[in-house]
């Protein structure tokens, strides 16, 4: 293991502020407390003490330009941990502000943060969704939001430390007076950062990637290869890419490619005979996750009471309704995988069954 000399000028150091230090959190915060910057991460109070002991873990060996084989430390000196936003204002003024949260602790989160609104400073979003940034927005104020997106694949190992398991980049939308200053300190940090001219398509292209065979995944308990190579459930996530597409297009949003993520391909299959799709959106729909199931399915077997199909795909559902745009695959898996994550429906009731699931969607 080894740690890593600060390379940041002083006029540039940001004091950073961390909401939480899942994978996203600890990839970010430390990859910036490793360039130089300032870190103050707000974490679940039984996970500072452990944290403030034995630092961060970053595993960051399949980045080239980094020229390591072995896992970087962050010192616990090089980072300060709090267990309340509080203790962690006291170390501002803060620059920004780093939030990626599952969707559904956003309303949570943000009513813990009002009280503060004053102190706190803009916040990078970089949660999947495209409803948290107007929630943000709601709560502290236009001005204190930057839309941001993250297309690299992070896994976790234990709190505070992570692997990086396929690097492609983080998205930062113009228009905010901060968003050219991050792009470099992020960039700086090794981050592969890209400053997008328009933050809704940004965020509604990232969903787009987030769609594919996740809650079809978790409903049957199938894998992803699974989903594709049954050519029925294959036209089902046609249909339900279509469903985004037309609501996009509906707010004259643009596709655009993410860092190592081509959506416009990905938007373009959709318009191709099946059989000729299939190959491409099959390596859609496992690239970068290995082994592992889709995240919706990962929730589901977990345990987890909340899913965040009802800020994704629900998302596509409720701008469809508004603009007039049908969306039945899309609210059909959102009101099944709900029913199913509420436990008003038992796991086994789909599972294995497309066929079942496919004659729910044409009942409707």
């Amino acid at each position: 293991m080894q740690t890593s000399i600060p390379n940041v000028k002083e006029s540039d150091r940001l004091n950073v502020l961390v909401f939480g230090a899942g994978a996203i959190g600890t990839y970010f915060g430390g990859s910036l407390a490793l360039a130089g910057h300032k870190i103050v991460f707000v974490e679940q109070p039984k996970m500072v003490a452990d944290l403030r002991e034995r630092g961060l873990r970053l595993d960051l060996t399949i980045d080239e330009r980094r020229q390591t084989q072995d896992a970087f430390v962050v010192e616990p000196r090089a980072f300060v941990i709090e267990p309340s936003l509080e203790d962690a204002l006291k170390f501002g003024p803060f620059d920004v502000a780093l939030f990626a949260l599952k969707s559904f602790d956003t309303a949570a989160a943000l009513e813990g943060m009002k009280p503060f609104a004053e102190k706190l400073p803009p916040i990078l979003c970089l949660s999947n969704g495209v409803e948290n940034e107007q929630a943000i927005a709601g709560a502290l104020g236009k001005e204190k939001v930057i839309y941001g997106t993250v297309t690299t694949a992070i896994g976790r190992r234990g709190a505070g430390d992570i692997v990086l398991e396929k690097l492609r980049g983080v998205g930062v939308a113009a228009g905010h007076p901060l968003s050219t200053r991050l792009v470099l300190a992020l960039e700086g940090a090794f981050l592969k950062c890209r400053l997008f001219p328009e933050p809704h398509g940004m965020k509604w292209s990232k969903m787009l990637t987030n769609l594919i065979a996740n809650p079809t995944s978790a409903i049957l308990n199938m894998t992803a290869a699974q989903v594709f190579a049954n050519k029925k459930l294959y036209k089902l996530e046609i249909d339900m890419l279509k469903e985004c597409l037309a609501v996009m297009k509906a707010q004259d949003l643009e596709v655009f490619d993410l860092p190592g993520t081509p959506v416009k391909a990905l938007a373009f299959a959709t318009t191709l005979p099946l059989w000729l799709s299939k190959p491409f959106l099959s390596r859609a729909a496992g690239s970068g996750r290995g082994a592992k199931m889709p995240s919706f399915h990962i929730d589901l077997y977990s345990g987890r009471p909340q899913s965040e199909v009802e800020y994704l795909h629900g998302a596509v559902v409720r701008e469809g309704k508004a603009r007039g745009i049908p969306t039945p695959v899309n609210a059909l898996l959102t009101e099944i995988l709900v029913a199913l994550t509420r436990k008003e429906i038992p796991l086994e009731e789909y599972a294995g069954q497309p066929d079942k699931l496919l004659e729910k969607l044409n009942s409707k």
